[in-house]
């Protein structure tokens, strides 16, 4: 008869918390399983709970021990043994907590975050027994672990943590900060190699690293844009319907001085010298980022402006404020101010009939607009770099050749923008004929309004009544088939509806379906347009004359 399955919860008092553990008897062993630490939501009684669970599936022989790193012999065999080694996970949470004050609260947030991931792993390990090999079993499991949680959200059934927040999976950038977090836990670990063990960081090299997939440029240097951006956060903060009334002196500061986020919500009156036209940056994370700035013409204005409406610009006052008239932070910064803009300046551009913002644009990517803005009136990449507050020229380089291949005229017509004249004065005109990307959205919605699917003759039917009042001579004028050009655009459109993921590609001869994906897209810009009805549209010079939003 099996001996009867018995076990213990083990408690680890740590500085600033505790970890817990399993102990027990199963199979003829004694296996030492790691549960977490306190502040990942690990409690004695949830401990307790988890030993009873693993004692019931052991009792049924359903039990699977953890695997567990075999140790390398030349340890096994040192006088003492490895278990004089400090384990990973006291060892990296005690060196985080002393970092505490020493560095800056984002580090000390970020290394927290990064030791969430890295504990339930290698907590329980010798610090010794983290070699490559160990390191590659880890990116491996949080690229299965990232692959199940995307699953889990397309199936709508995503993952939680213990404050029922979403588990969203991880990005290789994201699981490679892990990795350099590891690195520097070791790197100490190795410093302290008498007491450790450790001989090497084995987290060191780009063979550790997933290889990530290259970023999407995203360039905001075309004049008329940015023009359309700043009128459109203008004539945000004049409408009593949005709270706030600094939209476009915070889009012009980020596109005119190129701070970053944490820089532009930290900037004081004091820093901001409208006499001499000169911004003090103080508070970066580099050495390099303590510099100034030279206003330009156009952002002079703005902040004179702003700082004359304001109602608090003492010294010591911050230049911008959230809409609760609190201290602005990164994230109020995107979700308070820079989203809604930038709905608002795409608005602005489709109804002049011009190109929208890129897709992905962010505070981040405005500094680059900053670098494209300096190139134009002819700065040289040194002095490009010193206001940027960058120690690598690299970057400076990739901008400069970037806004170097566009053609002469844009670039005379940043220059103008700076100089505060308007660049889009004489507006595009609408288009003769819609397009076949008009067709795409109606596509879905009638998929979606006919049950999910139907026939190819009754979609494209329900998409021309819909599409009835947009359509120009040209738009039903008949092709050679006999068909209108309208319904060819609609079959166009479906196929890139198709290789998109939004439509079916296997549906029945003649049936057109709609996906999950599809259905989820649909509701996605549904929302948004019933967002933007409570807004009062931007006037444009379809209807009136344009504002000199830019001017002072």
């Amino acid at each position: 008869m099996a001996a009867k399955a018995k076990g213990e919860v083990i408690e680890t008092p740590l500085k600033g918390g505790a970890s817990f553990a399993l102990r027990l008897s199963a199979y003829g062993e004694r296996p030492y399983v790691t549960l977490g630490f306190d502040h990942e939501g690990w409690t004695p009684e949830a401990a307790e709970e988890k030993l009873k669970d693993v004692l019931a599936e052991v009792r049924l022989g359903m039990w699977v021990p953890p695997k567990k790193k075999r140790r390398r012999q030349a340890e096994v065999d040192a006088p003492g043994g490895p278990d004089e080694f400090p384990y990973f996970g006291p060892f990296a949470i005690d060196l985080i907590e002393a970092r505490e004050g020493q560095v800056s609260e984002n580090t000390t947030a970020h290394e927290k975050w990064s030791l969430s991931h890295l504990l339930p792993f290698f907590g329980d390990w010798p610090l010794p027994d983290i070699d490559a090999e160990a390191i590659d079993d880890y990116r491996a499991f949080k690229v299965k672990e990232s692959a199940a949680r995307a699953r889990a959200i397309e199936r709508g059934q995503p993952q939680r943590n213990e404050h029922n927040q979403v588990l969203k999976p991880l990005s290789a950038r994201s699981i490679n900060k892990t990795i350099d977090a590891l690195q520097f836990i070791l790197a100490v670990a190795l410093e302290r190699k008498r007491v450790t063990g450790v001989t090497e960081n084995a987290a060191v090299g780009k063979k550790r690293r997933l290889k990530p997939p290259p970023k999407r440029p995203v360039h905001l240097d075309s004049a008329g844009q940015i023009e359309a951006l700043l009128e459109a956060a203008a004539e945000m903060d004049r409408d009593p319907r949005w709270r706030g009334t600094q939209r476009q002196a915070v889009l012009a500061t980020l596109i005119f001085a190129g701070p970053r986020a944490h820089e532009l919500c930290n900037l004081l009156w004091r820093d901001v010298d409208l006499a001499s036209s000169i911004i003090f940056v103080g508070r970066s994370k580099t050495q390099a980022g303590l510099r100034e700035i030279r206003m330009l013409p156009i952002l002079r204005d703005i902040l004179a402006a702003h700082k004359a409406a304001t109602y608090q610009g003492n010294p010591d006052d911050h230049v911008f404020l959230n809409i609760a008239g609190g201290v602005l932070n990164k994230d109020t910064l995107r979700t308070g101010i820079l989203e809604s803009a930038f709905e608002q300046g795409d608005e602005l551009l489709r109804s002049r009939g011009q190109v929208p913002l890129p897709v992905g644009l962010t505070a981040h990517k405005l500094r680059h607009t900053f670098a494209s803005v300096l190139v134009a009136i002819g700065e040289d990449p040194v002095s490009v770099m010193r206001q940027l507050g960058h120690k690598d020229a690299a970057f400076t380089l990739e901008v400069y050749t970037h806004l170097m291949n566009r053609n002469p005229e844009e670039r005379n017509r940043l220059k103008a923008l700076v100089r505060g004249e308007r660049v889009a004065a004489q507006l595009a005109p609408m288009p003769a004929q819609l397009d076949s990307t008009d067709y795409e959205l109606p596509i879905l919605r009638a998929l979606v309004n006919n049950g999910g699917g139907g026939s190819a003759r009754e979609i494209i039917a329900a998409v021309g009544r819909r599409m009835a009042p947009l359509h120009t001579a040209r738009d039903t004028e008949a092709l050679p088939s006999g068909a209108p050009r309208w319904e060819a655009r609609t079959r166009k459109a479906r196929a890139r509806l198709v290789e998109r993921g939004w439509v079916k590609s296997k549906s029945p001869r003649g049936q057109w379906e709609v996906t999950k994906i599809g259905r989820a897209k649909l509701r996605r810009d549904d929302q948004k347009e019933n967002r933007g009805r409570r807004l009062r549209p931007i006037t444009s010079a379809a209807n009136a004359e344009p504002e000199m939003a830019v001017a002072a």
